[in-house]
């Protein structure tokens, strides 16, 4: 059995998908309920609302690659990546619990300042969180299946977080009800963030860390020799339209519950039916990809996740059931769009390690996560953009919408995603390693 082929231990495989317990909810919970906080609780306009939902994450945009350039140089004992897991789980929490949290002055301009403020803090830990989390797999392991099996702990208990955070965050700001549920809700998300990163912390403490010399160069060099690694170029390009894709859909789910739908408690079972399949179908999908290979499976879920955005269309024609079941057929998608991209992703930086002898395996996953934070970003963006198009009446008490801004709230969730979606895989056919290449390269 050569090193490559080493299991890892399944202590260690589940202490690092605990980390999807900070990411998941954090990547869920803001993009779920901040756009209608904003709109519906603070009377926010649309547009605004969507400002200030995507320049903080615009923000990490920036800072994510000087992130992992840190992460990268950073000597400790626990390794350059499991101190950030500590450090900047501990703040994002701390943040998080604010977020939500402004003194109610009875001011709208003080109390949109605190959003954006504290929003901008939340983004800045998640950053410091995110990005070493990210590359800690290329270092754990040399595998190019073990990266696979290691995605599909993650990806399930991601699947998991998301149910439990999108399923209880509306569930708990509506049994309180006003500015005080959304105050609760904050309190007990960022108990989840705390709890997924000290387990990340302390499950990864016997993993394998990382013996190779950071790059050389400035942060533009290395940059510069990231973007010219053409398999990781259009890997994260494909990724970020998805994550564009996922992000408008993720918007849309209390718009379409309350305005289209009209049915009380259905943001909570739009989630069950989108996450519920994930939790089911992720070790599906990664034997789909160990048997027709990652990119074979990327393609094969992409067009499943395209399929099922595509039917939701049907959302205020057809019965619930229907639009209930083509989100189920999303969540299935799902799965394997996390699965499969988020196990390429370290076979490329890796490859790059192996043939130059230097690590800039931070500066590739800060780069992929500040493209990954733009999508999410672009996302509730995009769809707030949808809203104002619409002629979406922001207020905070109930009002009636007018046609138009039920057409935009259905088009917003379903085709337009769905469309973003098959876009991107006309970047993904350019891609071109397998496990013949990681190998090779690695054997060498």
């Amino acid at each position: 059995m050569t090193a490559t082929d080493v299991s890892l231990p399944r202590r260690v495989r589940i202490g690092y998908g605990a980390g999807s317990v900070a990411t998941g909810a954090f990547g869920t919970v803001p993009g779920l309920m901040l756009l209608p906080y904003l709109t519906d609780t603070l009377a926010v306009p649309a547009l605004l609302a969507g400002v200030i939902v995507f320049a903080p994450k615009a923000w990490d945009v920036v800072l994510n690659p000087i992130a992992g350039r840190i992460s990268d140089r950073t000597r400790d004992p626990r390794g350059p990546r499991r101190p950030w897991l500590l450090r900047a789980g501990v703040a994002l929490a701390a943040c998080f619990a604010l977020l939500f949290a402004g003194p109610d002055l009875d001011s709208r301009a003080i109390d949109t300042l605190w959003v954006l403020v504290v929003f901008l803090a939340c983004a800045t830990a998640y950053a410091f969180f995110q990005v070493p989390y990210v590359a800690m797999p290329a270092e754990i392991t040399d595998s190019y299946a073990e990266r696979t099996r290691l995605m599909t702990w993650r990806v399930a208990i991601l699947a998991f977080t998301i149910l439990l955070a999108g399923a209880s965050a509306p569930a708990i700001r509506d049994a309180i009800g006003g500015r005080d549920g959304y105050r609760v809700m904050g309190l007990a998300m960022a108990a989840v963030i705390l709890a997924g990163a000290l387990l990340a912390y302390r499950g990864t403490s016997s993993a394998r860390v990382g013996d190779l010399a950071p790059g050389p160069g400035s942060l533009r060099d290395q940059l510069r020799l990231v973007a010219g690694a053409r398999d990781f170029r259009v890997l994260l390009v494909t990724f970020v339209l998805q994550a564009l894709a996922t992000g408008c859909m993720l918007a849309g789910v209390d718009y379409l519950a309350g305005d289209v739908l009209e049915r009380d408690g259905a943001a909570t079972l739009l989630f069950v039916c989108f996450v519920g399949p994930a939790l089911l179908l992720t070790p599906a999908w990664s034997a789909i990809g160990a048997r027709i290979g990652k990119k074979q499976g990327y393609v094969a879920a992409s067009l499943v996740l395209a399929t099922g955005a595509a039917l939701a269309v049907l959302a205020g024609s057809a019965p619930a059931a229907v639009v209930f079941a083509a989100v189920a057929l999303v969540g299935v998608g799902y799965a394997g769009v996390q699965v499969f991209p988020l196990a390429m992703l370290p076979d490329a930086a890796a490859v790059d390690a192996r043939r130059t002898g230097s690590s800039r395996i931070g500066v590739y996953t800060g780069v992929w996560t500040a493209g990954e934070t733009l999508g999410l970003a672009l996302g509730p963006g995009l769809f707030a953009v949808m809203l104002a198009i619409g002629g979406y009446r922001s207020s905070d008490t109930d009002v009636a919408q007018p046609d138009t801004a039920v057409t935009a709230i259905t088009w917003g969730f379903s085709v337009l995603p769905a469309l973003i979606v098959l876009a991107s895989l006309w970047w993904l056919r350019s891609y071109s390693l397998d496990e013949t290449e990681v190998h090779r390269v690695d054997v060498a």
